[in-house]
């Protein structure tokens, strides 16, 4: 199994990112998948889940309405789209799935800062 997140990097509050991670190594259409940060000195936090099937979504409240977590099976990728960012968002951002126990990937640094 193996989870590679990309698109992270520095951007002004208000700004926008998207991020992605790539799966391999299992059957990616038929798998839950999330997105969670951590933030320095903080504990990992679950920000968005999209189901495999049906693709029933939940956020949590810090980011709703803010933040779009979508799939593209034939990619095998998930995407976070992060609008209206604020400077609590900053954290490390990880993509991941549970497969006979929770699977992580490297995370890709979001700062937002001015």
């Amino acid at each position: 199994v193996q989870l590679v997140e990309s698109g992270g990097g520095l951007v002004q509050p208000g700004g926008s990112l998207r991020l992605a991670c790539v799966g391999s190594g299992f059957t990616f259409s038929s798998s839950d998948m999330s997105w969670y940060r951590q933030a320095p000195g903080k504990e990992r936090e679950l920000v968005a889940t999209i189901r495999s099937a049906g693709g029933r979504i939940n956020y949590a409240d810090s980011v709703k309405g803010r933040f779009t977590i979508s799939r593209d099976n034939a990619k095998n990728t998930i995407y976070l789209q992060m609008d209206s960012l604020k400077a609590e968002d900053t954290a490390v951002y990880y993509c991941s799935t549970y497969l006979g126990g929770q699977r992580w990937g490297q995370g890709t640094q979001v700062t937002v800062s001015s």
